[in-house]
């Protein structure tokens, strides 16, 4: 009931700033977010490895209009991999990068724009041995962004997609993306979407979720289930069985601060768990979708505002 609100105040700038001001949001937010610098990142991602956890990075920031910003978000992930490399971190690392903060929306020519940027920074993950995948937004970037993966992909196949269950179209996707070395993260996607274009119920969300991951599992591609929900392990667990794959061709994603206990233990078991850490002070829109997708979430924020304000 709270998810469309919760959705609706991450776009909005008014609740933004209200949100901002509140003395203990940075500390609350910590959970969920690595920190503002570089050097917080890289501390995680050393904290994660010592647990036997890979990472995806991400930079944030999205929806930027101006082409300077977008060339300083370039130059924050080249900043990073050059950071990762030196800690002799960056080799198996992945970074997320969201095309709408690399210029997808500039006014002439963002599409182009974006490309390039992209091309930047897969240039600089492949020099320390690092990954890119580029991470989807709502519905109306996703023919503009699976065309520019098709571009990236003639130079850098490695790059990767993502796709959201929640989306009427994503089994079509799924289909056309589970070939041969194609590294695919599905997730059940985090925005607010109309009724024609994704399902609303969860659990039609959760039975296109498993389709999808059918797909996947079967296809000759790199599966990376990204996915909090018990049921949807088990289940991922199951096809990947059942499919005849082993520990190194598909992996489990979840996001830092979310059942840390859970990456640790499946890591453990010997599976691949990728543990997506954002950081940076573009912080407000990823935390407020991190509260729509979970009450616990929206109950441990006010909880800390509780105690900590």
């Amino acid at each position: 009931m709270l998810r469309a609100p919760l959705l609706a105040a991450a776009r909005s700038q008014r609740m933004r700033k209200l949100v901002e001001v509140v003395p203990a949001t940075r500390s609350v937010v910590s959970r969920f977010v690595a920190g503002a610098k570089t050097p917080d990142a890289a501390r995680v991602v050393r904290e994660l490895a010592d647990d036997g956890l890979r990472v995806t990075l991400d930079h944030l920031g999205e929806d930027t209009t101006d082409a300077e910003q977008a060339a300083t978000t370039v130059r924050a992930y080249e900043e990073l991999l050059t950071a990762l490399a030196a800690d002799g971190l960056a080799f198996g690392a992945d970074v997320s990068v969201k095309l709408s903060a690399v210029g997808q929306f500039l006014p002439a020519d963002g599409e182009k724009v974006a490309l390039e940027n992209a091309r930047k920074i897969c240039a600089a993950a492949e020099a320390v041995g690092a990954t890119v995948t580029l991470d989807m937004e709502d519905h109306t970037t996703t023919d503009s962004t699976l065309g520019i993966l098709k571009e990236l992909r003639t130079e850098y196949p490695w790059v990767g997609a993502v796709l959201q269950a929640y989306l009427r179209r994503t089994e079509q996707d799924c289909r056309d993306l589970a070939v041969e070395g194609s590294r695919v993260r599905l997730c059940k996607g985090a925005y607010a979407e109309p009724e024609e274009v994704a399902f609303q119920d969860k659990s039609e969300v959760d039975k296109s979720y498993v389709r999808c991951l059918k797909i996947l599992m079967q296809g000759k591609g790199y599966p990376m289930v990204a996915s909090h929900d018990p049921r949807m392990i088990a289940i991922a667990e199951k096809l990947a069985a059942d499919a005849g794959r082993k520990a190194d061709d598909h992996e489990f994603q979840m996001l830092y601060g979310i059942r840390p206990e859970e990456q640790r233990r499946i890591a453990g078991d010997g599976k691949t768990m990728r543990v997506y850490v954002p950081y940076g002070d573009e912080w407000y829109g990823y935390f407020m979708r991190r509260l729509a997708e979970r009450p616990a979430n929206l109950a441990f924020f006010l909880r800390g505002l509780a105690t900590r304000g």
